[in-house]
């Protein structure tokens, strides 16, 4: 479960390049969250540091957001509270954390972006399409339920029995988007689902 962040990602018509900082003792999570949001927000520089030491030293007041690991966060809660509309604070499970907006990392990396496109749209009421580089009209009509259905959760043969059509069909239109929006995995197809209004941010 997450809060919602009334400002997440800037104001909606801007356009310069804001900063966002992960800050998580375990590098190698941290560096997957910095590779997630620079796919949805492809105008963040995101930065990541592994103690609050190292945040303070590359200067607080620079960043826009802050992800932090809830380690870090209880460590330095006076800090993060100050700056709560700015932090994000990453737990695992469904833990909440009163007054302050969580991401729940330890999910499956399809739901960990739909959170953040959440998260992402809410900042961005205005702004139906996020991303101009992957304009709907990429898709045919038939991709496009399959893209909506892969987004959801639905597996080949799911999508074969709702579409009816053969699950090797539906093998080949998951290809073809695949190759259409250069998506590396499902999560891709997930962020692009969103961002285009083909499917809701909690449905799975």
């Amino acid at each position: 479960m997450m809060g919602h962040p009334e400002s997440f990602g800037g104001h909606p018509h801007s356009v310069p390049t804001f900063r966002i900082a992960v800050i998580d003792p375990n590098f190698l999570a941290g560096f997957g969250l910095q590779q997630l949001l620079r796919g949805i927000i492809p105008t963040a520089e995101v930065s990541v540091y592994v103690s609050f030491d190292e945040l303070t030293a590359a200067g607080c007041e620079q960043f826009v957001h802050f992800f932090v690991a809830s380690r870090i966060y209880f460590e330095h809660t006076l800090f993060f509270r100050q700056r709560r509309q700015k932090s994000i604070v990453m737990v695992s499970g469904d833990m909440m954390i009163s007054g302050v907006p969580t991401l729940n990392v330890c999910q499956s990396e399809e739901m960990v972006v739909k959170s953040l496109v959440g998260l992402r749209r809410l900042g961005h009421p205005s702004d139906a399409k996020l991303s101009e580089e992957l304009p709907e009209t990429l898709l045919s009509p038939r991709e496009v339920e399959v893209a909506r259905l892969l987004a959801k959760g639905c597996i080949n043969k799911e999508i074969a029995d709702v579409l009816s059509i053969s699950p090797t069909t539906v093998i080949s239109h998951r290809k073809n988007i695949m190759d259409k929006l250069h998506a590396r995995s499902l999560a891709d197809v997930i962020v692009y689902a969103v961002i285009n209004g083909l499917v809701d941010v909690g449905e799975s």
